[in-house]
């Protein structure tokens, strides 16, 4: 099997790697980087758990080679906290309950957080559509479509406070 030299950025960090042709992004992630937060379950881009972003956009990392990500910026669930607070997504995961054994968070998260930079005014049902990509096997969804109300509300509070205005609707 043939190798290649890869470069990526991580999480803000640059990491250069010779990998195995086949080698898929999200093992690379968990065994190369030792970033196990992006999890594998399915193994064919079903259930969503092993969600990151690549290049802004969200990817089931289990589809992706590693080597098509060469010169792309990846951020995974670690990335996602910034300065030492979690990001709304995950605060809101944590203050609704919105888990349970913890395994499709990750990917779950990653998709929320993609999804409320550009669309923080969600309804039920879109917020229901956006998730559709993602499995859970213990929650139901309930807690988990609150907390992505929830988060959305967060980042249009924050985003109001930042105008100087204090209407967060």
């Amino acid at each position: 099997m043939s190798e290649h030299p890869i470069t990526l950025t991580v999480n803000g960090r640059q990491h250069t790697r010779t990998v195995p042709a086949q080698r898929l992004l999200r093992d690379f992630l968990r065994e190369d980087l030792a970033l196990t937060g992006t999890k594998g379950a399915c193994e064919d881009g079903m259930c969503g758990s092993c969600s990151v972003h690549l290049d802004g956009l969200v990817v089931k990392s289990c589809l992706v080679l590693a080597v098509e990500a060469d010169g792309a910026s990846v951020t995974t669930i670690e990335g996602l906290a910034s300065g030492g607070q979690l990001h709304p997504v995950q605060q809101a995961l944590i203050d609704n309950f919105g888990f349970q054994c913890g395994f499709c968070t990750p990917g779950v998260a990653m998709t929320m957080a993609s999804l409320i930079e550009d669309q923080p005014e969600l309804d039920a049902d879109q917020a229901r559509e956006a998730l559709v990509g993602n499995i859970c096997r213990c929650t139901g969804y309930v807690r988990i479509v609150a907390s992505l109300l929830d988060a959305g509300r967060r980042v249009r509070q924050a985003r109001a406070t930042a105008e100087g205005g204090d209407d967060a609707r």
